[in-house]
């Protein structure tokens, strides 16, 4: 059981000292910040293993970047409703996953959003809501339920023209998990991969206390409502306080519906934990589109996986084996 504390407790660890040390680079990959953090004897080998890193996640940008006209991706949206394009498997089974996720979440999650990308604007150019013509249209194209996969030939199909797939639900999640993986592979003792929040840990400090987590209060982002350690997992907070638009007194969030193409509302920050960052990555973007009660059901019916969710009144709610504590020590 996870216990939440909304007081910092300092944590002091006697013994011998570590031979190890901290070493952290910030950068801008995938369009985001991503802090690389990693423990290693020295600053040459610490700068090694972050190089590492950042290659890897260069790698997966070129592979599942929309935004790149030479990507795998974007030649399965340029033949949307014409023919399958073949595919790395690494793409394939991604995609595969994707689509699994999709079913789990009765289509809360879905890839192939990617086609109301140009209706809503959440960088304060809207003025006006958009119409409710234009919304149905915007859905027309949406459809996890029309990504043909071909396992034997490891090809992609989009059955409707003008369809469209996109990552930017999943990708920093996936990019998190393939960079932990290769710097484990490399010997790497422990280290932190946070891609804009999308965080995913291994190993312990060179104190040997674990990593520790602040999540953001939605309310006010400068502050924190809780710290919790976390031991070889990942943690991802989907939130709206900086992304959304007020029509008529009511918010609306940057995460859309995929069903109705209407951005989703009641919860202003999801945060989920599990084994791999691409799952939560997902899920934290689903339980904005399912709403509080559904969503946490669905977490609590899913093995080793946590949420918490502040609804728009401030109201914490938490999965079944997650126990917030308010009283001061």
């Amino acid at each position: 059981m996870k216990t939440l504390c909304f007081i910092v407790t300092l944590f002091i660890c006697a013994g011998t000292l570590s031979a190890q040390h901290i070493y952290k680079r910030t950068l801008k990959l995938m369009g985001s910040r991503f802090d690389i953090t990693v423990v290693a004897e020295n600053e040459t080998q610490g700068n090694e293993y972050i190089d590492v890193a950042v290659s890897e996640i260069q790698r997966i940008e070129k592979l599942i970047s929309s935004w790149s006209e030479t990507s795998q991706t974007s030649e399965i949206n340029r033949n949307a409703g014409n023919k399958p394009v073949k595919v790395d498997l690494e793409l394939f089974q991604l995609i595969k996953r994707a689509i699994q996720i999709s079913e789990l979440t009765d289509g809360a999650f879905d890839i192939s959003y990617a086609s109301m990308d140009k209706l809503w604007k959440f960088d304060g150019s809207m003025t006006v809501m958009p119409s409710e013509e234009a919304i149905k249209a915007s859905v027309s194209k949406v459809g996890y339920q029309n990504i043909v996969l071909n396992e034997q030939d490891t090809t992609v199909f989009l059955k409707l023209p003008g369809m469209k797939i996109g990552f930017g639900a999943i990708g920093k999640g996936y990019a998190a998990d393939k960079a932990k993986a290769l710097l484990m592979k490399k010997g790497v003792s422990a280290g932190i991969i946070n891609a804009s929040g999308d965080m995913n840990t291994w190993g312990r400090q060179p104190n040997g206390t674990d990593w520790k987590v602040a999540i953001t209060n939605p309310l006010d982002k400068n502050k924190a409502f809780a710290l919790l350690p976390i031991d070889n997992e990942a943690v991802v907070t989907s939130g709206d306080y900086e992304k959304y638009v007020i029509f008529n007194g009511k918010r609306y969030t940057h995460i859309i519906n995929p069903k109705t193409g209407y951005p989703s509302t009641g919860i202003i920050s999801a945060t989920v934990f599990a084994p791999k960052a691409e799952l939560a990555d997902a899920l934290a973007t689903s339980i904005f589109v399912m709403g509080k009660e559904v969503g946490i059901d669905r977490i609590n019916q899913l093995p080793k996986i946590e949420c918490i969710i502040v609804d728009d009144q401030g109201n914490i709610f938490t999965s079944k084996n997650i126990q917030i504590d308010t009283h001061h020590e």
